[in-house]
């Protein structure tokens, strides 16, 4: 996150079978190999205030309490996670709003 609230990410995503193959963790994702050389911005006009980034998937928050998630949906080995999305349990290529979260306070 920058001074100006912008969230960035860069890096590779390499291939994982029990991830299915390249679940999106840098945010950027449309399931083919993905180097990012250089930070390239994610979530266009969102002002973010917190990001927290695990092995498998990433969250941020908005400025307007918005909480955004990506990554992998689903862990076969470990039993399934769903981002938030409910039953949901894709992976997530691109950052996507939680829409149950809508209207809570997080803070």
């Amino acid at each position: 996150i920058d001074g100006e609230g912008r969230l960035w990410s860069w890096g590779s995503e390499e291939e994982d079978e029990v991830l299915d193959k390249r679940p999106g963790l840098l945010g950027h994702g449309d399931g083919r190999a993905l180097q990012l050389k250089v930070p390239t911005r994610l979530l266009g006009g969102e002002h973010v205030v917190s990001v927290a980034a695990a092995s498998d998937f990433s969250l941020a928050l908005s400025a307007d309490g918005s909480v955004w998630s990506w990554g992998a949906g689903m862990r076969s080995v470990r039993g399934s996670a769903t981002l938030g999305h409910g039953d949901d349990v894709s992976n997530q290529r691109r950052p996507k709003k939680i829409e149950a979260l809508a209207g809570h306070r997080i803070v």
